[in-house]
């Protein structure tokens, strides 16, 4: 034990070695991510239709994404805690592998038509899932205090590559998966299996020395040479885990909510598969891709402003779902472009802004905490998004999104701490 922390020292007393670590962590989480995104990508896609499919019903449709989340909320609780105590490399690698393991029994149930199969593999599933989400954390471990936001954006643009290629491989995956012997819509999770095995595999093997192991000698170091008054800053950092929260949480229920039924909606309208992967496509481009400029834009403008614009994006989201003609094609994809967008600003906000409350003495197993609030808060808006269409309309799901969004604004100034815009 003493050995591998004077390992870590030099990291302490060479600042340069530590810059180079974190570049090092940031380029192996992007790799990761790549194939990360591309694993989540499949139940985002076709969940809902699997299930429709092999129940007959669409009340229902809303339950494979509830279950895939309601299992990355359990999956974020054990990362969390595994990261904490053996470091961000175990953490990761074992929440992606085991969403492998989960998509390749949702292909094995759709074999041999098992509903119970499905939801138990989609359940597991949700790790990877999870995992995907918890990746982002990993890139501002060593990240500078300006940097936080922007090493956050980093992690999650790489998620891009995969999770847009995913839905647009719907139709290819399909036509491989007939030719052997597999139903069509279980194509997608035969990738989402290999892909999330991938990711587990480049950090299981690569992600060396742990970031967070670094991160926790570093706060050792710091709190030895610099001992200071914590109770303004405890006040703080409660402050800022609870607005964190409450802003991943929103986002979470209405991107989720909205996303779920919209592969249903235009199946009413007489979109085929390939039309639906490419609006999801757009969704999941729109998730991931402004983190191009995102992080940069928080770290310089603030996370007070991003979250506002966040909320608005995310109301014009839904104001264009509820008011577009179902057979508009351009107009879907307006809406869940925005509506991934909405969640982008949203999800790297609420992040930064729970780095800048945490020490890496309780970050990761916070992290995690935190992770499942937003996990359940998206199985909820799953469940429900089918009940809600069946009962109203997608048009009223998608606007009641919206105006739920508007919340975050006065939260903003309510539940503030003080040191919001910077770190702690």
């Amino acid at each position: 034990m003493k050995r591998n922390e004077q390992h870590l020292d030099i990291y302490i007393t060479d600042p340069e070695k530590k810059q180079k670590l974190y570049r090092r962590t940031l380029f192996i989480v992007v790799l990761s991510q790549i194939f990360g995104g591309a694993g989540l990508a499949a139940g985002i896609t076709v969940g809902a239709l699997l299930a429709q499919d092999m129940l007959g019903t669409e009340s229902l449709a809303g339950l494979p994404v509830g279950l895939f989340t309601l299992g990355s909320a359990l999956a974020a609780l054990l990362i969390g805690r595994l990261s904490q105590n053996k470091g961000r490399r175990t953490g990761l690698a074992a929440g992606f592998m085991t969403g492998g393991l989960g998509a390749a029994g949702v292909v094995i149930a759709a074999i041999i038509s098992s509903p119970a199969l499905l939801f138990i593999s989609l359940f597991i599933y949700g790790a990877g899932t999870a995992t995907n989400l918890q990746a982002r954390y990993a890139g501002t471990d060593l990240a500078e205090k300006r940097q936080r936001a922007t090493a956050v954006s980093i992690a999650m643009v790489s998620t891009t590559f995969g999770a847009v290629a995913g839905p647009n491989l719907v139709e290819v995956m399909g036509i491989f998966a007939r030719s052997v012997g597999v139903p069509e819509l279980a194509g997608p999770f035969i990738l989402a299996s290999a892909a999330f095995f991938m990711a587990g595999i480049v950090l299981l093997i690569f992600l060396r020395p742990d970031p967070f192991k670094v991160a926790q000698r570093l706060e050792v170091e710091r709190q030895r040479t610099n001992a200071a008054d914590d109770t303004e800053r405890i006040s703080n950092y409660r402050n800022g885990i609870v607005l964190a929260a409450l802003i991943m949480v929103v986002t979470q229920i209405v991107m989720v909510s909205v996303m779920t039924m919209t592969p249903v909606h235009m199946g009413h309208h007489g979109h085929d598969l390939g039309a639906v992967g490419m609006v999801i496509g757009f969704h999941v481009a729109g998730m991931y891709l402004p983190s191009l400029f995102t992080g940069i834009l928080i770290d310089r403008i603030g996370r007070v402003a991003m979250t506002i614009a966040a909320a608005v994006i995310l109301l014009i989201s839904g104001i264009v779902a509820a008011t577009a003609p179902g057979e508009s094609l351009a107009m879907m994809i307006l809406s869940l472009t925005l509506l991934g967008i909405g969640w982008n600003l949203g999800l790297i906000s609420g992040t930064t802004i729970l780095v800048d409350a945490t020490v890496p003495a309780s970050r990761a197993r916070i992290q995690g905490t935190v992770d499942v609030l937003i996990a359940l808060s998206g199985a909820a808006g799953g469940a429900l998004s089918g009940m809600v269409v069946a009962g109203a309309s997608f048009g009223s799901l998608s606007l009641t999104g919206g105006i739920l969004s508007l919340i975050l604004i006065p939260a903003l100034y309510l539940i503030r701490p003080q040191k919001v815009e910077g770190s702690p």
